[in-house]
């Protein structure tokens, strides 16, 4: 499949040095990384993969406990790491062994400024090199030992394609003017943190259909997910393993007091019942007997705003983003973008309606607005906040 790339598993901390003083004379590098998150409570990096164009690196961190020899690599303004939807990996990275990042590329982001229909890694590769990638072991335990061929091969592949990968983009953003708007979005990309696997009670609120519960129904699921988290600790799983999100709601809304009342979320024979059915009926009592405020909970799905309290509301905000949006879809009719997102997302579209902002300096305030989108749009965006509100200019 590669047999013109030398495969090098490094395994030792002296290959990775020699592997690390190699990479450090290319100028691209295709980075990626497997991790074990379907199979454990608090994920970690089990793969690093890395391509220069001429070998393809899998390094095994579960063997090699200090990668610090990567580094100075990560780190090199001279050297470009390519990612393919670099957030997690870059997230993951940092985490773990506090790499940080100068001069990436997100083939996943320049993809998405073209407005390729398809942007997966695997659609990519075929279009533009006509090889089929194997994703096979997407799901895959990459905490398993030991490594068998076929997993090598899956994992080289998801960075031998990258620096090739990006010279086609890079030929094609040049083309289309989108080079400034990926080089903003990647830069942003370089700094993201790790936020650490907090928990809070009150994020209960967060799972579908908690708020159609009673408030004793509320209290009830707000036990049964504190014990949940615990289990999903002491068990070191994922939490969605342990117990699902709607078997959760189901059991707070039929609020058993004794393990024969759960027959109709989980039937006598079932595994979690015989696993976990004291527990669960425990779980809910605990729940009922918590009388601390649900008031304080967190809103439902979605990122926490920190920022100002928004200018507009209900339908007001509606009616403006409506306007947005049909701005932005006549831009890609116009041939100025090629998809709506290449000009706003929808989750922009809705902070910049909330906030309302008055001029260009308001609008870079606005949370996750671009400074690209604010050179090339802003002025056409003030327009649009003035004709669809037209109290706006006065207030």
């Amino acid at each position: 499949m590669f047999s013109d790339t030398p495969l090098v598993v490094v395994r030792d901390a002296a290959a990775l040095a020699e592997a690390a003083a190699t990479m450090a004379q290319a100028r691209v590098i295709g980075v990626d990384t497997e991790s074990d998150s379907f199979y454990a409570y608090q994920e970690r990096v089990c793969l690093v993969q890395v391509s220069d164009g001429k070998t393809d690196w899998v390094i095994d961190p579960l063997a090699v406990s200090d990668l610090g020899a990567l580094a100075p690599v990560m780190a090199d303004p001279g050297i470009v790491k390519v990612f393919h939807g670099a957030d997690y990996d870059i997230v993951s990275l940092r985490r773990d062994f506090q790499f940080q990042f100068v001069n990436i590329f997100d083939t996943l982001v320049a993809a998405q400024q073209l407005g390729v229909p398809r942007v997966g890694l695997a659609d990519l590769v075929g279009n533009w090199f006509g090889h089929t990638l194997d994703k096979a072991f997407q799901r895959h335990n990459w905490a398993e030992r030991p490594l068998y061929d076929e997993h090598l091969e899956y994992a080289r592949g998801d960075t031998h394609w990258l620096p090739a990968l990006r010279s086609i983009l890079l030929r094609r953003l040049t083309a289309a003017g989108r080079i400034a708007a990926v080089e903003e979005e990647c830069r942003l990309l370089a700094k993201r943190v790790w936020r650490g696997r907090t928990f809070d009670p009150n994020d209960f609120l967060r799972i579908r259909d908690a708020r159609t519960l009673s408030d004793e129904g509320q209290r009830a699921l707000r036990g049964l997910y504190v014990w949940r988290d615990k289990v999903g600790q002491r068990l070191n799983r994922p939490v969605f393993k342990v117990l699902p999100d709607n078997v959760l709601v189901g059991i707070a809304r039929i609020m058993p007091e004794h393990t024969d009342d759960l027959d109709p979320v989980l039937p006598q024979r079932s595994a979690l019942r015989r696993r976990h059915g004291e527990e669960l009926v425990s779980a809910v009592q605990a729940g009922l007997d918590d009388n601390s405020s649900i008031e304080q909970a967190a809103p439902a799905r979605g990122d926490r705003n920190s920022g100002p309290r928004p200018r507009l509301v209900g339908r007001q905000a509606e009616r403006v983003a409506i306007e947005l949006k049909s701005w932005r879809n006549d831009l890609v009719a116009r041939g100025v973008v090629t998809t709506p997102a290449a000009a706003l997302s929808n989750g922009q579209i809705q902070s910049i309606a909330s906030r309302r902002p008055h001029d260009l300096e308001e609008l870079r305030k606005v949370p996750d607005v671009r400074e690209w989108q604010v050179q090339e749009f802003g002025a056409a965006i003030l327009g649009v906040l003035d004709q669809a509100d037209p109290r706006r200019a006065t207030t």
